[in-house]
């Protein structure tokens, strides 16, 4: 199988056989999947490919030549997931071959692939977003009371799902967060057990005193959010809630927690421009974690910095 077109001059017949007995091992003894076997012979054949254009041996291939390729690949434009996905397939040929006694070391062991640049997070638009906190659903009102707290909360403040599940009716030793209805403010712990204080919207502050309002009492239990079986809701719980719920709000793109999150941030700063501010209230540690994460925000600023600011019009070369 030759996956980058016809056969190379310098293919070495040996090495044919090398990779059938290393696809029969991982098909008979690994019992791999079809399609994950032919994976692996795809990225073999790379493999050979590479090694046909030096040429050298498989069992002569060394560390720089896997560096070498690995640079050539990116170079081409495939994704430093892609190229992961290769050195995996490599790897494991090799530690194969080490077994067999035919290579002195798995010259693949370490080399990592390129970093790929992270996927920007995915916001709501500022419509869509009001249009999901202000759906009602009049299928449950213990539910739908609950649900639009959340909703507020995550979309209001910022909140990462799991500070949300951790949220307590009143402040004890034993609470990772709990809202302070009459100062307007919530306190969560987030990640690295860091405490910090982030404000809370009047509508979020309304739709809070309804759900405690409706939620009732359980002694037993001090988690402010619940389900209806009276225990501390978990994340998973609360994306299926907002999916389902942004669903029937008629939402084109399903919600998950960390959407409202990005989203939160994205308004804000398209409102304040204040990143520093933002930081703050995500409890970001780094200003480069809440710039990385707000990225598209800054091109919408630049486009209408571009549009609307005098010195952003001067023509090129007046300086």
């Amino acid at each position: 199988m030759n996956a980058a077109g016809p056969p190379i001059a310098g293919l070495v017949p040996q090495d044919g056989a090398l990779v059938e007995r290393y696809l029969e091992y991982v098909r008979v003894e690994k019992r791999l999947a079809a399609r994950t076997v032919e994976l692996y012979a795809l990225d073999l054949q790379k493999l050979r490919d590479f090694a046909a254009q030096v040429p050298v041996a498989l069992t002569a291939v060394r560390n720089p030549h896997i560096r070498r390729w690995v640079a050539l690949m990116h170079s081409n434009g495939r994704s430093g997931r892609g190229i992961a996905l290769i050195l995996s397939g490599w790897r494991g040929f090799y530690t194969w071959l080490g077994r067999q006694h035919l290579v002195p070391s798995n010259p693949v062991q370490d080399v990592r692939s390129p970093k790929s640049p992270k996927p920007l997070p995915k916001a709501l638009g500022v419509d869509d977003a009001v249009q999901f906190a202000n759906f009602h659903s009049a299928d449950n009102p213990w539910l739908e009371a609950r649900d639009a707290a959340m909703v507020e909360l995550l979309y209001g403040s910022g909140l990462r799902v799991g500070e949300l599940v951790g949220l307590d009716l009143v402040a004890s030793k034993e609470a990772r967060g709990w809202v302070d209805i009459p100062s307007a403010m919530a306190h969560v712990l987030g990640k690295g057990s860091k405490v910090r204080d982030v404000p809370v919207g009047s509508m979020a502050l309304v739709a809070l005193q309804k759900w405690q309002t409706l939620r009732g009492d359980c002694p037993e239990q001090a988690a402010l959010f619940i389900g209806r079986n009276g225990t501390r809701l978990t994340p998973q719980s609360v994306w299926q809630r907002l999916r389902s719920r942004s669903l029937q709000a008629g939402l084109a793109t399903p919600v998950h927690p960390h959407m409202l999150r990005h989203s939160f941030a994205s308004h804000m700063l398209q409102s304040s421009s204040d990143l520093r501010a933002v930081q703050e209230l995500l409890g970001h540690a780094n200003i480069s974690t809440t710039q990385v994460y707000t990225r598209l925000d800054f091109q919408h600023l630049a486009r209408a910095y571009d549009a609307a600011h005098p010195r952003a019009k001067a023509k090129k070369g007046s300086e």
